[in-house]
């Protein structure tokens, strides 16, 4: 009798070359995908950073205006007696000078004087702030200067002053506030940047009344000037 032979098929299950293309293919997508959520996302974080930080540039620029221009000093410098004593307000079209006060709590307390210029520098303009002690130093006492960058990259710059006219007699706007014996009723500032920022006109109302001298160095009581403006 003859002997049968079962024969047993295995069965060698696996992935196609087709399938192992196309599982690389979808994975491929998924991380391109992936990444490209990462990159958007990053992307929105730093324009997100970079608008706050251009928001918080501008307030800035209209804080400095607004608190210090308000709290201006009508003060006379006439602390040689042998030169001609000049007022502390001083204004051009694109420059300013006046006397304000840190209150007590800052770094450099007492009356400054604000020199505020437009310069340029490497084809771009900035607005530049020096401040120096407005009273004489003691003997001995060492001279503070101190310059800051308020904001880089203008495209205008000007300033206005409203008072009295001296030719007319009238009240109106004019483009310089020069020799005179008292400040400005009010002050307005134009300010735009070359990236196209917005800044509103800043207008500030600043103190005419009650110039002081510097006969009597206690003149100017800084307490009240700081009580006037809270």
């Amino acid at each position: 009798m003859a002997e049968k032979r079962v024969v047993t098929k295995k069965n060698h299950a696996g992935f196609t070359l087709i399938e192992v293309l196309i599982a690389m293919t979808l994975l491929s997508l998924m991380v391109v995908l992936l990444f490209s959520s990462l990159s958007i996302g990053a992307k929105s974080w730093e324009q997100g950073e970079s608008k706050i930080a251009d928001v918080n540039e501008v307030a800035v620029v209209q804080q400095f205006f607004n608190y210090h221009l308000a709290q201006a000093i009508p003060q006379w410098n006439d602390f040689a007696p042998e030169k001609e004593r000049v007022f502390s307000f001083q204004g051009k079209k694109d420059s300013l000078q006046f006397v304000s006060a840190f209150p007590a709590s800052a770094e450099r307390s007492g009356l400054q004087r604000f020199d505020l210029k437009l310069q340029e520098e490497n084809k771009q303009r900035f607005i530049e702030v020096t401040l120096t002690p407005f009273f004489p130093l003691a003997e001995g006492e060492e001279f503070f200067e101190d310059t800051i960058e308020l904001v880089r990259g203008v495209e205008r710059f000007e300033l206005f002053y409203y008072g009295l006219n001296d030719e007319t007699g009238e009240y109106g706007w004019q483009n310089e506030w020069l020799s005179k014996e008292e400040q400005p009723r009010l002050i307005k500032i134009l300010l735009e940047l070359e990236d196209g920022r917005f800044i509103p006109e800043i207008v500030v109302a600043l103190k005419v009344d009650g110039s002081y001298s510097n006969a009597d160095l206690e003149s100017v009581p800084v307490e009240e000037v700081e009580g006037e403006n809270q």
